[in-house]
């Protein structure tokens, strides 16, 4: 644990860490199908997201912010004992992975997102006052878990995982806490999108794009435009590209990282 934050390390330690960054409403099941290839190149570091998996759902609205998210990833880094280590986010965990390596763009060698309305959203309003989030917080669970059930990534059975993947997903998402959820929303969310400042970003970047998901070719194009050097690598997936097309993923971020 870094402070409320699960974290657990793969490999035997001897390769540069990678953090890895789920998204909203997985847990660390969603890097199932990768960490065993991405330990050929790396140590995968995998966290989860305040509210989900093992991680805890503190009761301090400030736990949540981006902010306090690249402060536990740094105090991590430090405890792996690494000057400099990659980056990896999915979907929502990608807006704090790009926002760490822009905070401490010393720090990060590299890093890989993938599909991420959350990160490349363009900004349209100002962040809700406190008042208007904890409103938000209430709201959100007073609906019960029948409305978080309802969200487009709340993970269900498709069969479309292998079975233990798919499995481990819906433990975890039976078990993720309700209010944590809402804090997330309401708290993380806002201070996700890094839309304003792609031109800023100068540290190596790999977009793995699912171009299945349509919605979000628009905005794989922008990033395209407007992160200097940005290498994208587009595999026939959708939102969870990782998951969809594991071996073309892990070929990819592998070759990015060697």
């Amino acid at each position: 644990m870094i402070g409320p934050m699960y974290a657990e390390v793969w490999g035997d330690g001897g390769k540069p860490p990678l953090l890895l960054m789920h998204g909203i409403c997985s847990s660390r099941a969603q890097w199932r199908p990768n960490v065993e290839a991405l330990s050929e190149v790396a140590t995968p570091v995998v966290v989860e997201l305040l509210g989900h998996g093992r991680s805890q759902s503190p009761d301090d609205p400030a736990e949540y912010a981006a902010q306090a998210y690249y402060a536990r990833f740094d105090a991590l880094r430090a405890e792996l004992g690494a000057d400099t280590w990659s980056v990896c986010g999915q979907s929502f965990g990608a807006g704090l992975t790009i926002g760490y390596a822009l905070t401490y763009p010393e720090r990060v060698s590299r890093q890989v997102f993938t599909n991420s309305a959350s990160a490349l959203r363009a900004v349209t309003a100002p962040a809700p006052t406190a008042e208007a989030a904890a409103a938000r917080v209430d709201a959100f669970i007073a609906r019960g878990r029948a409305g978080l059930e309802t969200m487009a990534y709340f993970p269900k059975r498709n069969g479309r995982l292998a079975p233990a993947i798919e499995d481990e997903l819906v433990g975890d998402a039976e078990a993720m806490s309700l209010p944590g959820m809402a804090r997330s929303m309401s708290y993380t969310a806002p201070g996700l999108s890094v839309e304003p400042r792609l031109e800023q970003i100068t540290t190596p970047t790999l977009l793995v794009n699912g171009r299945r998901e349509k919605t979000f070719q628009p905005r794989r194009d922008e990033a395209a435009r407007r992160i200097p050097g940005l290498q994208i690598v587009d595999l026939e997936g959708g939102h969870p590209v990782n998951l969809d097309c594991a071996e073309g993923f892990n070929a990819a971020v592998a070759a990015f990282l060697a």
